[in-house]
């Protein structure tokens, strides 16, 4: 799920693939601004059939959050 997570976050941000990994933080390291991060919700839930919750997904500030999130809701 990582790989395809990075790979998603690259259609938002221009960083170079190599630097993301588990403990990037969305905004301070890859450069998200709120409506970048809010789209990429989205377009997560449409991809992995999922549904955020908006109050959880506040806490998730890196990536490897973010995949643990979305691990949790595919269980």
């Amino acid at each position: 799920m990582f790989e395809q997570l990075k790979e998603i976050i690259l259609n938002y941000v221009e960083v170079d693939a190599d630097t993301i990994t588990e403990d990037s933080r969305f905004i301070e390291d890859l450069g998200f601004n709120s409506y970048d991060f809010m789209s990429l919700l989205g377009e997560l839930e449409q991809e992995f059939d999922i549904t955020v919750d908006e109050n959880q997904v506040a806490d998730l500030h890196t990536v490897g959050e973010a995949v643990k999130y979305m691990e949790s809701l595919k269980n």
